[in-house]
């Protein structure tokens, strides 16, 4: 997808302070679901924290399924159009861009293949000129925009 005339594609910058708002969001939720699971459960911790990293995914894609905006966006006057310049990306289309997000649920190397995969993304939204990351060209094209 390339820019489309009055779209003005969102920057790298603008969309690290989003991501790293709602991240504040949605750890500290995430993080009230895995002190409660600890504490009314018998799991072990890893697997009790499941649940909290699964959070940080479904927090992203409800957000931007339901009003195209995460807090941090809208904080931050963007908003993520879905594929072919829809206002928002259906639920498909939210699942795959933040598909990358999951592997913070591999024990042990989790962290680090997301890493890498953000790396990726920060490079890719970087190089293109419509500010499209490799989430967003295997979610058929989604981009993040200026309000």
């Amino acid at each position: 997808m390339t820019e489309m005339v009055g779209i003005a594609p969102a920057g790298l910058g603008r969309r690290a302070v989003a991501r790293f708002i709602d991240w504040i969001i949605a750890g500290a939720i995430g993080l009230v679901v895995f002190w409660l699971l600890e504490r009314v459960t018998d799991l072990p911790s890893w697997i009790a924290i499941l649940p909290g990293a699964g959070f940080g995914f479904l927090y992203f894609v409800a957000f931007e399924v339901l009003t195209g905006s995460t807090p941090g966006k809208k904080l931050l006057g963007l908003h993520v159009n879905g594929t072919d310049g829809t206002d928002k990306p259906d639920l498909l289309a939210s699942a795959k861009r933040n598909a990358y997000m999951l592997l913070n649920l591999i024990p042990w190397v989790g962290g680090v293949l997301w890493f890498v995969a953000a790396i990726g993304i920060a490079f890719t939204v970087s190089s293109s000129p419509s500010k499209q990351g490799w989430h967003d060209k295997f979610a058929g094209g989604t981009q993040v925009v200026k309000d």
